[in-house]
């Protein structure tokens, strides 16, 4: 998923395979962004059981994690984004 805003929130998702919990972020994750954020984010899901490597390359240690890269700085929320309103205000979506 792709955006054209200058204000893009750059979302990866790491995750274990589908997983009842790793498929409940990625359904929770989308549902979130769509609701709150249209047209203002990017997201790329990562499985790490297809790259095992990229979790210590990219300080992954739990799954499923949600890491914003953009903007800066960088925030990780570590579950599976059921609790929305965390989400949003790790996400630093309201309030904005």
């Amino acid at each position: 998923m792709t955006t054209e805003s200058s204000n893009a929130r750059k979302l990866t998702l790491y995750v274990a395979g589908q997983t009842p919990k790793s498929l409940t972020a990625i359904a929770n994750l989308k549902k979130i962004t769509e609701e709150h954020m249209p047209g203002q984010y990017e997201i790329e899901v990562i499985d790490l059981r297809e790259n095992p490597k990229l979790a210590k390359e990219h300080s992954i240690v739990a799954i499923p994690t949600l890491v914003r890269s953009l903007p800066v700085p960088i925030r990780r929320i570590i579950g599976d984004l059921s609790d929305v309103e965390k989400v949003l205000v790790s996400l630093k979506v309201q309030g904005e």
